[in-house]
């Protein structure tokens, strides 16, 4: 098990300064990834009722 570890905050991490990745789309149901995001510094910007293929999967959009 790698949750708590660090291991996703030192991705993201690289993902924002080595690539400039600012924003990124949650499972609305998700509460374990929008809570990581949120502590990360991430707020939510907008929601879209379906995700990117239409399915009725709500998404959180989130940016720095």
């Amino acid at each position: 098990e790698a949750r708590g570890k660090g291991i996703g905050a030192l991705l993201v991490a690289y993902a924002i300064n080595a690539q400039g990745a600012t924003n990124v789309d949650v499972n609305e149901q998700n509460g374990q990834a929008l809570g990581f995001y949120q502590h990360l510094g991430f707020s939510v910007t907008g929601r879209s009722p379906v995700d990117g293929q239409g399915k009725p999967y709500p998404l959180l959009h989130m940016a720095l």
